[in-house]
């Protein structure tokens, strides 16, 4: 928990810096290079060690990003000194999320038996945008246990329209003998 709460408050601040500077673009881009440039398990590996020391640490670290802000780089460089770029991916993550809420847009996570195409997708995020009143981006997993239709988080909202509980909830019905038919 600490960890997500550490992410957060990073992202908060980095988010705080691109809104006055209006390079929201360019950081989101910005973290996501500094992800990838530390995301190889030895490099990582080799930043968090304490064995090496932190000019060491920075001089590879400026060398792998290129061409990223500088702030960008001060941040790397001071979760590095602080033992903490292994949350950078988190930070990122954080950051996306503060970077979709300014900008009105909810995530969805949808879950369904079988993959969903791009227009079926379309449709979808349109209706849900319809119903939480604002932009939806689509994420989709395939999981054929819940048999058909879907399971939906969006916004803080849960809608399980899958076979699996609708058989489940049958199940219940039966044994109780309540039926409501």
């Amino acid at each position: 928990m600490a960890k997500k709460a550490n992410a957060r408050r990073y992202a908060q601040a980095v988010f705080e810096i691109a809104l006055e500077k209006n390079e929201l673009d360019r950081w989101q881009a910005d973290l996501a290079k500094v992800v990838a440039a530390v995301s190889a398990g030895d490099f990582l590996a080799a930043l968090e060690s304490p064995k090496i020391k932190f000019e060491v640490k920075s001089r590879l670290l400026k060398e792998r990003l290129g061409a990223v802000n500088p702030l960008a780089t001060n941040l790397a460089l001071l979760l590095v000194s602080r033992s903490a770029i292994g949350i950078i991916a988190e930070i990122a993550g954080e950051y996306k999320n503060l970077l979709d809420e300014h900008r009105g847009i909810k995530a969805a996570d949808v879950i369904t038996a079988v993959a969903v195409d791009e227009p079926e997708k379309r449709k979808l995020a349109e209706k849900l945008g319809e119903l939480v009143k604002a932009k939806v981006e689509i994420t989709s997993q395939v999981n054929p246990d819940i048999l058909g239709g879907m399971v939906v988080r969006v916004g803080g909202k849960l809608l399980d329209g899958s076979t699996r509980s609708k058989l489940t909830g049958l199940k219940k019905e039966l044994i109780s003998g309540e039926s409501k038919l």
